[in-house]
């Protein structure tokens, strides 16, 4: 297989909401251009595409598969992206290598909640979009309201180019308002027969038609010259004017297709052939410093790894797309991130588990190689010659999260590497130990995220889990200003112990006025490691604690705080001003000022009305508008405030505040409340003191620990 120049790569993200058959498309494309001589399906779990054994055993896409055809002296890289939202990190990085992206609808369902998410990517990236409306031989098939839903929410940029005949399950015809032409389909799909469209059809398809060279001509003015002069464009101008307005955004043409049948799917490819842009046309990618890389393969290679995926026999594959110059079997590049050298020894250009063994890569393609040292997701590997750093991709933040315990002990090591592979497959699965929680914690993007991650876990490196709910990081402050005292005085034959301190504990707050009555010698402000703030106020006059001992006291007020005094949680946002106190000249140390100051803080900390404070996140719902009833129903049984809610499309967003204890097990019970069709997102907010019931349940939960470890 030959190397393709820029000119001559399309790079095309597969996209849209699950079981709208993007997999049995790609199948589909796979097959008109001759990859494969038999199509697979999904049911039987034998597509180029869901070749994992976890989407095999699911029977829906769960990673992004770089695919690719050639098609009329073209290469066409087709990522395949899963459509369920819990993987959108494998969206997101098919869209950054991507050039245009093809987004399927279903014609019997319509504009769906996961395309909804999808387009906000697609806008933020900015990439050209192409419509593919399938399933168009459906029984409940509606490509009228399909397109009309596309319209009202993705704008009037979604433009007709395709509409069936005999929709339905006679479907076996497409008018293309482009070409002017009718495809009739044999029963068996493949190639279909030319006809001029019938007298039946004529004034729809040339309303359309109008419509479409409307569309294209007025964002040329050029074009719109020729149209006023003509009252008519021709194919070529047509193509053009169609160029320029998809990669402009301008424009967002329809089609059509049954994938199942083999019906459409290679006018398609030649339409992402002939109009679709090369990495040559879209604008030069931007390093972090602001520089300008043009897909050029005369300039020095790079590349952006943008996937890592590890396969049995085989290694860590990383998938890269080439920014500028040529990669080369035998090449050394430097790793910017690590600044170590990486050779290629092997580069492939990747159809599902399919590996072709190539020469080279030039800009703008996509392609794999194995046994790299040290590279992972977002790397960017160069010529020395050059020093680009490419963007970073960005993550949403995790929706939920569970606790991880091995079933066997002695796994504990093997589950500890088991998901730090995982997380660097995905980096939207994030692991951690919390030594707070003394728990591991695993956060995804909803449940069906962390389900598969625990599959993996047990099929693929085969160690048992087991997820438990995953504890709240509480915190502890108080409420009024409070005055704490304590002596420390021991004496066991030898040296003693003896330290006094006296101090004020006040709730802290930014631009609060000074401590009254205290003579201020020094502050320390200190950003806390859990979160919010101590001010260490030194206002000792006289010399009553000497000035060595202070570094003590702040010690044994923060590990007091590391561990507060009502639930064990660390304590937050409370300034100390140490104002008297005692010293022996013979059996003060600093062990009996940390001592004095801890017992200090915890006597003035509870004889105030102490507070626990748990994390509040904002939420954001995203679900059709006959949901909103239910899902603001159930808000408010979740201890949630709801603060409003607007309008995106035929889609509602509610807006409200909801605790953490409650956000870890929202995402079941949204899903189940609206069939699947609602999602949310969720980001940390600030803390709140939680309601007395619960308060007082934490604290009696805290102290029956307390005895049985006793």
């Amino acid at each position: 297989m030959k190397a393709y120049d820029p000119q001559h790569i399309r790079n095309i993200a597969l996209l849209g909401h699950s079981g709208s058959g993007k997999t049995t498309l790609a199948e589909t494309m796979l097959f008109e251009a001759g990859v494969i001589n038999r199509r697979g399906s999904v049911e039987d779990g034998n597509t180029a595409s869901d070749y994992h054994p976890v989407e095999q055993d699911r029977g829906s896409s769960v990673f992004t598969t770089p695919l690719f055809v050639e098609w009329r002296d073209h290469k066409i890289n087709i990522l395949d992206a899963p459509g369920y939202d819990d993987f959108v990190g494998e969206v997101i990085a098919a869209l950054r290598v991507a050039d245009t992206a093809l987004v399927v609808l279903s014609a019997p369902d319509g504009v769906q909640v996961g395309t909804e998410l999808i387009w906000e990517y697609l806008e933020r990236e900015q990439k050209p979009t192409i419509f593919v409306v399938n399933k168009v031989d459906h029984e409940k098939s509606n490509f009228e309201q399909t397109v009309q839903q596309a319209k009202e929410r993705f704008g009037r940029a979604v433009t007709v180019v395709q509409y069936p005949v005999n929709e339905g399950k006679d479907f076996d015809a497409i008018i293309d308002v482009l070409k002017m032409v009718m495809y009739k389909f044999p029963p068996e799909g493949g190639k279909p027969e030319k006809l001029p469209i019938p007298d039946s059809e004529r004034e729809r398809a040339d309303q359309l038609h109008n419509e479409l060279v409307e569309a294209v001509a007025e964002n040329d003015e050029t074009l719109m010259e020729l149209y006023f002069e003509k009252g008519e464009l021709d194919e070529e101008e047509m193509r053009k004017g169609l160029k320029l307005a998809l990669l402009q955004r301008q424009i967002f043409p329809v089609f059509c297709v049954s994938a199942v049948k083999n019906m459409g799917s290679g006018r398609i490819l030649g339409f992402i052939n002939n109009v679709a842009p090369s990495p040559a046309d879209v604008p030069p990618v931007e390093t972090v410093e602001g520089e300008k890389v043009p897909y050029d393969p005369g300039l020095p290679a790079s590349l952006f790894v943008f996937k890592v995926l590890s396969e049995p026999h085989v290694g860590d594959l990383c998938y890269f797309k080439v920014h500028s110059g040529k990669v080369l079997v035998g090449q050394d590049l430097i790793n910017h991130r690590s600044q170590n050298t990486e050779r290629f020894t092997r580069i492939y250009a990747v159809n599902g588990k399919h590996r072709v063994e190539m020469s080279n890569l030039q800009a703008g393609d996509i392609g794999a190689t194995v046994k790299l040292k040290d590279t992972h997701v977002n790397d960017t590997l160069h010529d020395p010659s050059v020093s680009y750093a490419f963007p970073p991709l960005i993550f949403p933040e995790p929706k939920v999260r569970v606790g991880v315990e091995p079933v066997d002990q002695k796994d504990e090591e093997k589950i500890a590497a088991a998901l730090h592979q995982l997380h660097e497959e995905d980096p939207t699965l994030i692991v951690e130990y919390s030594p707070e929680l003394k728990q591991s914690i695993l956060k995804g993007q909803g449940d069906l995220h962390l389900n598969i991650a625990k599959w993996r876990l047990e099929n693929r490196f085969g160690v048992k889990v087991n997820f438990v709910p995953a504890k709240i990081p509480y915190r502890e402050t108080i409420q009024s200003v409070v005055k704490g005292h304590y002596k420390h005085k021991k004496q066991t034959g030898g040296a003693g112990q003896y330290g006094e301190v006296y101090m004020i504990l006040e709730p802290y707050e930014e631009g609060m006025p000074p401590t009254p009555n205290v003579t201020l010698r020094a502050t320390e402000d200190i950003d806390l490691p859990w979160g919010g703030k101590l001010v260490f106020q030194n206002c000792i006059v006289g010399g009553v604690i000497d000035q060595r001992f202070m570094p003590a006291i702040l010690k044994g007020i923060m590990e007091i705080m590391q561990h507060g005094p009502l639930i064990g949680a660390p304590v937050r946002d409370v300034r100390v001003s140490i104002y008297d106190g005692s010293m022996h000249p013979v059996d003060s140390n600093e062990i009996s000022f940390k001592i004095a100051a801890m017992m200090a803080f915890k006597q003035a900390f509870l004889s105030d009305t102490p507070r626990i404070l748990e994390p509040i996140y904002e939420v954001e719902v995203i679900a059709p508008s006959e949901f909103v009833g239910d899902i603001m129903g159930d808000l408010p049984a979740r201890r949630a405030l709801i603060l409003g809610a607007d309008t995106e499309g035929h889609y509602q967003v509610i807006k409200a505040r909801m605790p953490l204890a409650e956000l870890d097990k929202y995402a079941t019970a949204l899903r189940s409340m609206t069939q699947g069709r609602a999602t949310f997102r969720a980001r940390f907010a600030e803390y709140v003191p939680v309601p007395h019931d619960l308060q007082e349940k934490l604290i009696a939960e805290h102290q029956q620990e307390k005895e049985a470890a006793a």
